[in-house]
């Protein structure tokens, strides 16, 4: 079972909008522009391994090698839909930039 135009517009949609709230919401509190656009591919790794955090401490190499292998597998609809978060991430700290540039204190 294949995603569907329809499905894959809205998941696009929905991570770059949940990516950019996040991020702009983290950026607000913490000052930093950039903190998530560093965070971001860390929590891709997340999403798309099958492995707990405790794993990469106890068994690093494999756990590497395992999420590594996750990562190029993906479809290019999955590809697109992350790059799509990536987006969202990047917007929002080029959003804050502006805002700051213009006057507006944010916390």
């Amino acid at each position: 079972m294949g995603f569907n135009i329809v499905q894959a517009f809205v998941s696009v949609l929905l991570f770059f909008v949940l990516f950019f709230g996040i991020s702009f919401i983290v950026n607000m509190l913490f000052r930093k522009t950039w903190v998530m656009a560093i965070v971001y591919p860390v929590i891709i790794i997340f999403i798309i391994d099958n492995i707990g955090i405790m794993e990469y401490f106890t068994a690093p190499s494999t756990s590497v090698q395992t999420a590594w292998g996750h990562l190029i597998r993906l479809t290019i609809v999955d590809g697109v839909i992350l790059s799509s978060g990536l987006i969202g991430v990047l917007v929002s700290g080029i959003v804050i930039r502006t805002l700051r540039a213009r006057g507006y204190q944010m916390f």
